[in-house]
């Protein structure tokens, strides 16, 4: 019996769930409503009210990332450091809010920021104002970060952990300091966590919806929304898989920038 057979289970799921509804979504994306071929889908993604959601969405999508990056990346070096005592219970903490279902999590961030919410009472009950914390892009920005963050720490936080670390002291040996220890060793060789955390991150975050829906309070939309509302409210299955459609091929080419970052996939070499 050949070893390849037992691959044909994962070849027929990904058949009939992946690459079937990636040609349907290209099907609609370039027919009308009577399945005939046409081009209007793709030209009216181009009507400025698009393209203006799909920049806030980028951008959101882009400050999430790096602020994600910023927090992580501290975060991943201390989990991953030998002399940290509490790392093992840290870490649990930081994979807890990911056994939780994502619009718990979410929910959860409403119950803090809302106008009668804990935040406000609380500054209520120290004699301060109510603050406007939901409806807006800080509050949908604040939500992706927080459901996201894991994401970044944890492809971070094994580049780290399966580092050589010879490597270190043998840069300490020839004299670099902390510093330079950082900077010339530890950072290259972690860049491969950094490409996979920040492709982790920034798909979900440009792609959101209920995010947006949730904390923005319906008062703005990103791109998720157009497309859910294109198949799900208006019905326009052809509009909403041209705007899929459009959506993949700027995640693909994303993706395709973040490799050339670590081709070898093996870090970044020596600064």
């Amino acid at each position: 019996m050949k070893r390849s057979w037992f691959a044909m289970p994962y070849i027929a799921w990904m058949a009939m769930f992946t690459i079937a509804p990636l040609l349907l979504v290209v099907f609609f994306a370039f027919t009308n409503a009577d399945g005939q071929f046409t081009l209007i889908n793709l030209r009216n993604f181009f009507d400025p009210t698009y393209l203006s959601i799909l920049w806030r969405s980028l951008y959101l999508a882009f400050f999430c990332t790096i602020i994600c990056l910023l927090i992580g990346y501290p975060a991943a070096f201390f989990l991953a450091s030998k002399d940290f005592a509490k790392n093992q219970a840290l870490f649990v903490l930081i994979l807890l809010p990911m056994w939780m279902n994502f619009l718990l999590r979410t929910y959860a961030m409403m119950s803090l920021l809302e106008d009668r919410g804990i935040i406000n009472n609380m500054l209520v009950s120290l004699g301060f104002e109510r603050l406007e914390l939901i409806g807006n892009e800080g509050a949908v920005l604040l939500g992706m970060v927080y459901n996201f963050v894991p994401f970044m720490i944890l492809p971070i936080y094994t580049a780290l952990k399966k580092m050589d670390t010879r490597v270190i002291e043998a840069a300490e040996d020839l004299g670099a300091n902390p510093f330079n220890v950082f900077r010339r060793v530890v950072f290259p060789l972690s860049i491969p966590g950094i490409v996979s955390g920040i492709t982790m991150v920034f798909m979900p975050a440009v792609t959101t919806f209920a995010i947006s829906r949730l904390l923005g309070s319906g008062n703005f939309w990103l791109f998720g929304d157009i497309i859910e509302r294109k198949f799900l409210e208006s019905n326009d299955w052809n509009f909403g898989s041209a705007l899929s459609l459009i959506m993949m091929l700027l995640i693909i080419a994303s993706i395709g920038l973040l490799n050339k970052a670590d081709a070898k996939q093996e870090g970044g070499g020596a600064w």
